[in-house]
């Protein structure tokens, strides 16, 4: 069984995007130095917290770098039933226009080479 914080296992660090694996790195790098600092001052109560947090950094590290080099697959982003389409509307429209501005293009081409 891992050390650790339940929220960060390897089986839900898989599903985290890259952005939100570098939020949670941050929090753990933040709560490491609170930590050590704690323990420095004598007011440290749960010595065994900055080994789990040290392991939770090493964890998220180490899915980041597997991402990298391929190894693991980075989750795909998944939008709102109401973006997708809005993101459709906007894709079907800008395919639309240049196709329409290429074709005037085109009709200019000709005038000027009849005159």
């Amino acid at each position: 069984m891992a050390i650790g914080t339940k929220e960060l296992a390897p089986v839900e660090l898989d599903t985290f995007e890259n952005e939100r694996l570098f939020e949670e790195l941050k929090k753990a790098k933040e709560e490491l130095f609170n930590l050590r600092f704690q323990s420095a001052t004598g007011q440290l109560e749960s010595h065994g917290r900055l080994r789990a947090v040290k392991r939770d950094i090493a964890r998220i590290y180490t899915v980041l770098r597997e991402r990298e080099l391929g190894i693991r697959a980075t989750p795909v982003a998944v939008e709102p039933p109401a973006k997708a389409e809005k993101a459709e509307k906007k894709t079907k429209k800008a395919k639309a226009a240049p196709e329409s501005t290429t074709d005037d293009a085109a009709a200019e081409a000709v005038e000027t080479k009849e005159a």
